[in-house]
């Protein structure tokens, strides 16, 4: 439960973030988004892992695993 409620947290904030153009990223895996969500797995002991067959570019496609 902790789990969906972190990744559902960071997609909420990539989804509200812009690009310098004005375009929403909408859960676009970038350095930031990842560098918030492997913070919040490794603040529970978990790492932030891409899910089999994920695509690396959706923020969606990571998950926080125990390790």
């Amino acid at each position: 439960m902790r789990t969906i409620l972190a990744i559902s947290s960071v997609l909420a904030l990539a989804a509200c973030a812009s690009a310098p153009g004005g375009e929403s990223l909408g859960g676009v895996a970038t350095y930031d988004a990842l560098k918030a969500a492997r913070s919040d797995c490794e603040a529970k002991g978990e790492k932030l892992v891409l899910k089999t067959e994920g695509d690396p570019t959706r923020m969606a496609a990571y998950e926080c695993k125990r390790t």
